[in-house]
């Protein structure tokens, strides 16, 4: 089951929409931007990454004790400092592997620590060989 964690967008701490994953904490401006289809565009919304067509990936990272350490602590501190390691953990890859500006993290999945990316086909090439990923996968929309 997914819960998308509310709170950075204004919800407060108790609001969880479930969905099928575990999505905790999302560090992006809105949830409509993620998930609602642009019915008045002729083709589904695909940002562009400079001149090349960007869409959304998954990437998924490797084993992690630090993550099952944090994960273990059901706390609402607990919660917090899984949060914000798994925030930095993935940003640094990106800011680490990719260049900047040329990529749009849209959020961070907690249950199995991934997150999701707007990149190009290239950039998630890039990703797949980066240290610590497991699996790198693009999101297959459902018409």
């Amino acid at each position: 089951m997914l819960m998308l964690s509310m709170q950075n967008l204004g919800y407060g701490d108790d609001f969880r929409a479930c969905y099928g994953l575990g999505i905790n904490r999302l560090p992006c401006e809105s949830l409509k931007h993620i998930s609602t289809p642009q019915p008045h565009l002729p083709q589904p919304y695909r940002p562009s990454v400079g001149n090349l067509m960007a869409s959304k990936y998954f990437v998924f990272m490797n084993f992690d004790p630090e993550y099952e350490r944090l994960r273990a602590d059901r706390t609402k501190q607990g919660s917090l400092e899984l949060d914000s390691y798994l925030s930095k953990k993935h940003d640094e890859l990106l800011a680490t592997t990719l260049e900047p500006g040329t990529y749009k993290k849209a959020l961070s999945l907690v249950i199995v620590d991934g997150f999701a990316v707007e990149i190009t086909d290239d950039q998630a090439n890039v990703l797949r060989s980066a240290n610590g990923v497991r699996v790198v996968e693009k999101n297959q929309e459902l018409a």
